[in-house]
């Protein structure tokens, strides 16, 4: 039996290394990331490779054995899909399902989570556009073709796939803004010397922050065409 503080770990270190396209993470990201001091985490990485879940190096961070991350895909499967079975069966927006899901991962059993997997049509992504990954630890959803929304440049049609910020207060905003998951539009400008991107989302123009925008994931319309309706 793991902990609630080892899986948290786990998870949030696979979810940094994916993010980053590398196999090792930092202390300080890590640290940073679980609201933790670095000798706080230190500590828990030397536990986690006596445990034979991670490689811990001092100085450069810790990467994840096969089981490590296999466990960390489970606890991605279970939050994942109880946030997307909070969102559809009561109806609680995208901004309250992560901090319930948070809680609630940890106490579910596996035999749960496939019957909300197989209730829920075997979804392939969350209510934030995040991937599920399958009981086999395989990612079902495709998430090549996302990009930054800071990195696209002015004039191009783009649908939001994708939010990697999840904090109540940023989804607040978006939801705000009437910026949802599938909508549809073009980037006016993008202006990274002002720190700034102007959207334009259902007809209404729309300035994000050049940080938020790096944490709204889009994919380029190919037909070059965005329904702005």
């Amino acid at each position: 039996m793991t902990s609630l503080t080892v899986e948290n770990y786990l998870k949030t270190a696979w979810q940094i290394a994916a993010r980053q396209e590398t196999e090792w993470v930092t202390t300080g990201q890590l640290a940073t990331a679980l609201h933790v001091s670095p000798g706080t985490v230190t500590s828990m990485l030397k536990t986690l490779a006596e445990s034979g879940l991670a490689e811990y190096r001092p100085y450069e961070g810790v990467s994840l054995t096969s089981q490590g991350k296999a466990l960390a895909l489970r606890m991605l499967r279970r939050h994942r899909l109880i946030e997307l079975f909070l969102a559809r069966t009561l109806q609680l927006n995208w901004d309250e399902v992560h901090e319930e899901a948070e809680h609630m991962e940890h106490a579910v059993s596996d035999f749960l989570v496939d019957r909300i997997d197989e209730y829920l049509g075997r979804p392939s992504h969350d209510p934030h556009g995040d991937p599920i990954p399958s009981s086999d630890g395989s990612m079902r959803g495709d998430t090549s073709n996302a990009l930054p929304l800071s990195s696209v440049e002015a004039g191009t049609p783009v649908r939001m796939t994708r939010v990697t910020n999840q904090g109540r207060d940023f989804l607040r905003f978006l939801t705000d803004a009437g910026m949802e998951l599938g909508i549809e539009g073009v980037v006016r400008q993008n202006n990274p010397e002002a720190g700034i991107v102007i959207t334009e989302f259902a007809g209404k123009p729309i300035a994000i922050g050049l940080p938020a925008a790096q944490q709204i994931l889009v994919e380029v319309l190919s037909d070059g065409v965005a329904n702005e309706g």
